[in-house]
């Protein structure tokens, strides 16, 4: 295997940037055509949430920065350009790799100071993403957060957890521990286009029901509803019997924002291949990141008599508050993910 490196500047783990002292290394590798990797010591695993963002957790994880999922309506996207990158390309194909921070993950816990409060993974990129198949960095995550005593949860897209299974079924013998499973569609060509790096919808039913098979309460988020595309009756009421069919708990759904750098990467992409919406996102959007609250409460009277109906439905009233209340660096649809 051929691998390309160079030395940069380093990232220190919890400020943004690449001109940070430190060592990195710069690989490529032909497994992985068209994403190039900087490897990064960073100082700090754990990651603290504003006071008074309200979400339920108040730490979380981080083991990459970008995402080779390449989402075209990822919220994260703006947070590459703190690295002097883009938040289009550079975002998917660029990715930072944090290669020790099992280790250093592990001293922090070991802080008489640490009180063993939730740390929740996958709030901003997937700790899944096809990269952890090389890094393995997520066994040594959860094995110092199992063996410190702290509870913590996992959001993703990646089937790569199937993995990490039995690992994870071990740690939520000794801690709890929450498993959720982002899936916004079923279409195939539509989720080709808009999630082009993340794995099938299918797979990740699949994965669900390993998960619930194991006897983990699996969550589900269909977020987000992209307007005119997934909010279909006919799609959410197929994609939510799957779900309920894959053993899932719950469903969590939310119409999609376009925050920031998001906003004009995912717009481009609209009016590439569909131009005939964007005059109706204009309208829905305008100039902001969120739908207009008439269809918010539109979409909420669809998808209400669906989750009765496939018997999806979870108690959010405390978490919707939350949402309300989410900080600008943080997706509000995390603030429903406990």
């Amino acid at each position: 295997m051929r691998w390309q490196s160079q030395t940069l500047d380093a990232d220190d783990g919890a400020l943004p940037g690449l001109n940070r002292a430190g060592f990195v290394r710069t690989v490529q590798t032909p497994e992985f055509d068209g994403i190039t990797f900087h490897e990064v010591l960073c100082k700090s695993a754990l990651n603290k949430m504003p006071e008074g963002a309200g979400l339920p957790f108040r730490w979380t994880i981080n083991p990459m920065r970008g995402c080779s999922h390449a989402c075209r309506y990822c919220f994260a996207r703006g947070t590459h350009e703190y690295l002097d990158l883009d938040a289009g390309t550079d975002f998917d194909n660029q990715i930072v790799v944090k290669t020790n921070i099992a280790a250093v993950l592990r001293r922090e816990l070991a802080r008489r100071s640490w009180h063993r409060e939730t740390v929740a993974l996958g709030t901003n990129t997937d700790p899944y993403q096809r990269a952890e198949g090389r890094y393995r960095l997520m066994p040594g995550i959860i094995g110092a957060l199992t063996d410190s005593g702290t509870p913590f949860s996992i959001l993703t897209k990646g089937t790569l957890l199937r993995r990490d299974l039995p690992l994870l079924t071990s740690a939520a013998r000794q801690v709890p521990v929450h498993i959720g499973v982002s899936l916004a569609m079923l279409d195939p060509d539509l989720h080709h286009s808009v999630e082009p790096g993340t794995p099938a919808p299918k797979a990740r039913l699949e994965l669900v029901r390993a998960l619930a098979d194991a006897g983990f309460e699996v969550d589900v988020m269909v977020a987000p509803v992209i307007p005119y595309l997934t909010d279909g009756s006919s799609h959410l009421d197929e994609l939510f019997a799957a779900i309920a069919e894959a053993g899932a708990r719950s469903v969590i759904a939310f119409p999609m924002h376009l925050r920031g750098s998001t906003r004009g990467w995912f717009l481009g992409w609209l009016g590439e291949t569909h131009p005939a919406l964007l005059r109706r996102y204009r309208q829905l959007y305008g100039r902001g990141a969120y739908v207009t609250p008439e269809y918010s409460s539109w979409l909420r009277g669809r998808i209400d008599p669906l989750l009765e109906r496939h018997r999806l439905r979870r108690d959010t009233s405390e978490q919707t508050e939350a949402a309300v209340r989410a900080p600008a660096a943080v997706d509000p649809q995390l603030a429903l993910f406990a």
